[in-house]
Order: C-alpha cells, then structure tokens, then sequence
C-alpha cells in the first residue's frame, strides 16, 4: 500500500442497506446514499466506492451478511480502503463484528454526523452539547473498545496476572466514569436553557417578537439570514455549516423591532440522542412567534425534506407555532416546475430577490390578531402606560394637558384593557 500523502482525503467505501420485510426501517436510497456522500465530504473524506444491498431483514450479527462481508472486504483490499461507512445506524455488537470481518475502521452515519458537529461547534455552548452527545452515543458501544483486555472471571475462574484487582473491570470504570460524566454535561446543558429562559424573559418584557428560521440542512438559512439582517454569518453551501444559533435584530417595514433567529439545519436519520442534546437549544423554536421554514426548491428531494423537518418541529412541540414556507434558490430551479402553494414566498437568498414579500409576510404574521390604535390616557390610568410599554409596541407616547396622548399596536388582551379609553367606534385605526 503507498504512503499516504500529507492532508490527503480519508478513502472510504459507502455501504447502505434496503430491508423491505422490516416496517419502519431506515432504507436506504440514492437519495440517502448520495446525503451519505455529501456528509462524508464535509468530514474530509472522499467517497471511493457506494454499494447498496437489498434484504429482507438486517443479518443479527454482521448486518450485511457473511458474504456481502467477503466481497466488501476484497473491495476494501483492492482499493486501499481506509474506512467502511453505513448508511444505517448499526448496534454495537453488529459495529464490532464488522470490524473483525472487514479488518478496516466501521462507522455509521450517526458517528459521522457527529463528527461533523465535532468539528463545527465554536461556542461553548454548541461543544457543551456535541460532547453529550457524543458520550451517549459512546456508552453502549464501550465494550468493543476493550475486546483488547481479558477480563476478570466472574465465577472462580483465574484472572490474568496484572488484571487482578479490587472486583472491577477497566470496562465498568469507564462506564461509571462516562455516567458521571454524562451526568455533569447534563447539569451544565440545564443551565444554558436557564440562561435561555432568562433571555427569553427579558425579550418578552420588552415585547420583542421572535422570529426563528428552520429548515433542512444546506437550504440558505444562515444566507437568508444575512439577507435579511447583514449579520455576516458564515454560509459556505456545505451541510450542517452552522451549529451555534446567531440571533439579530430586524426592523420591518412597519417600524416594529424583532429578533431573527438562525438555528441547527435538520436531516433525515439525524440521532435521537444529538437532537436530545441540542434540545437547549433547538426548543427556542417552540417560543417563537414566526417560524420561517426555508425549502431548498432546486433540489430534487425538497418534499422529502420538508416532511422530516416538519416532524422535527413536531417532535420539538412548535407544531402549533404561525409558519411561513420559503421556496428558497428559485434561480437555481426551473419556473415551470416551482411548487404552487398558497401562502408561500419564493426568493433566493443569495441574490436577494423576493426578500420585500417575504418581510410583508412577516409583518402579517406578528399583525394577526393586532391592532394599532390612537388614544388619550387620563392621568388618572397612566399605570396602564408601563403595562403598554411591557406588553405592546408603543410607537408615541406625548403627555398633553387632558392626559398621554398614545398610538401602539396591541394584542387582543391589551385591546379589552383600553376599551373604555379608545375613541368612539370607527375612528380606531383599523386591524393589521
């Protein structure tokens, strides 16, 4: 085998698994497959060979079969294959046996994704929860990595000299000192969401709306947010390129202030236990006002995307949060094929056109239910004005002699507590 070069690509063989006899299995596909390729490019790997096997259910031991094995070890030989990837998330058993069989490095799409995130993570935050995640993805796959050790006997049997010790093996050490570990991280990730709620107290005090952009990975979110808001966020193209959440502030045409926020693309398959640990984070959508949803239109698998981020959002509890559909990249589509669905803005982030409509469909949004309203507080109820300026848009506040001249926009609930101070019906100003 040649001596490989400094920097050079990891070479990896992509291997994914169709079982139609198993309901609710996660098939793979050329879609899957090519995502699969995708993600091991942004790890810093390159896709050497990609093999997709049918079967009616996963083999319990080696998944792929004893002979699929053979083949896929002489391919591994043949090519100077330094990396086995699966499409599908494997057992840890299932990890191991591979491993011997294939005498190469075995890895699936959740270690992969979670070394992309590994790498990405910048704030404290975002490598707080990389770190947890990776724990618990680590915890039950342990034992494989002292397969190496001979472990003390549990029934009289003689234990290796060296091994012999006060009743407990390396293996359960670690696993105990991972539990504490997991433990603290946990601790540390309850207090990023009490940060975040204080936050999210402060901005509800202040009355300023949320607005949280969602979507698949790689569809323009951090772009569209530097659109809307010039936040210079890095946007590459490449998938899951944002981890940290930004948030920035967004005046709108109508003079109201809002807070826009970027949050982690979704993916299909993405591990259960690397959503629980972003969860500090990912459930500021389930507080938000507007969740902006950005479609990727040019690519071929938009539908499928969007269902498994509208199950995310579902997972999260935000089903029930205003959403507004963003057919993003419109330029990189054909017309004739765009979408048609009522309610739903087209633009492309990158050239910036379609940006006035989708603010219009913002304004709506945060104005449903709102009403903008002029009228003159006596002196007597000018406690009323600092529940306005808690709970409403002020936008004039004058103090004349016959009281506070006022015009805000309020909410329904702040609409009933000026009833009896508002002008006589028809010279309101009318709903947003």
């Amino acid at each position: 085998m040649t001596e490989k070069k400094q920097g050079a690509k990891e070479r990896a063989i992509l291997i994914g698994v169709s079982c139609t006899g198993v309901p609710g299995f996660d098939n793979s596909d050329d879609e899957t497959m090519q995502e699969l390729s995708e993600l091991l490019e942004t790890a810093g790997g390159e896709a050497v060979l990609t093999a997709v096997q049918n079967r009616k259910s996963p083999d319990p031991h080696t998944f792929i079969g004893e002979g699929t094995c053979r083949e896929i070890r002489e391919l591994i030989k043949n090519n100077e294959i330094e990396l086995v990837v699966f499409d599908n998330e494997l057992g840890p058993s299932q990890a191991r046996a591979l491993e011997k069989e294939l005498d190469c490095r075995v890895i699936d799409r959740s270690a992969l994704i979670l070394d992309i995130f590994a790498d990405r993570a910048q704030t404290r935050e975002g490598k707080l929860q990389v770190e947890l995640a990776q724990y618990q993805y680590l915890l039950p796959r342990l034992s494989g990595m002292w397969a190496h050790l001979v472990r003390q006997t549990a029934a009289g049997g003689r234990s290796p000299i060296g091994t012999r010790g006060p009743g407990e093996t390396q293996l359960e050490t670690d696993r105990r000192h991972i539990r504490r570990k997991i433990q603290k991280l946990k601790e540390e990730t309850d207090d990023v969401k009490k940060v975040r709620a204080v936050q999210r107290r402060g901005r509800e005090k202040a009355a300023v709306p949320l607005v949280c952009i969602v979507g698949y990975t790689n569809a323009g979110k951090s772009t569209l947010l530097n659109a809307l808001t010039g936040a210079g966020v890095h946007a590459e193209g490449r998938l899951f390129d944002t981890l940290d959440p930004t948030t920035k502030n967004l005046v709108t045409p109508d003079g109201t202030q809002v807070l826009v926020s970027d949050t982690v693309g979704f993916i299909r398959k993405l591990p259960h236990h690397l959503v629980n640990a972003f969860r500090a984070t990912l459930e500021e959508v389930t507080y938000a006002d507007v969740l902006v949803h950005v479609v990727d239109v040019s690519n071929p698998a938009w539908q499928e995307q969007t269902e498994v981020v509208d199950k995310l959002i579902g997972e999260l509890g935000a089903g029930a949060v205003p959403q507004i559909t963003v057919f993003n990249k419109v330029d990189l589509a054909v017309d004739a094929e765009l979408p048609r669905r009522a309610g739903a803005v087209y633009c492309s982030a990158l050239l910036g056109t379609g940006l006035e409509e989708l603010m219009r469909s913002i304004v709506s949004c945060l104005s449903a239910g709102r009403r903008r309203v002029s009228l003159v507080l006596p002196y007597s109820a000018a406690a009323l004005l600092d529940e306005l300026y808690r709970e409403a848009n002020v936008k004039r506040a004058e103090y004349a002699e016959n009281g506070i001249e006022i015009e805000a926009v309020v909410d329904a609930r702040m609409l009933g507590r000026l009833r009896g101070y508002l002008p006589p019906k028809g010279e309101e100003d009318e709903t947003l």
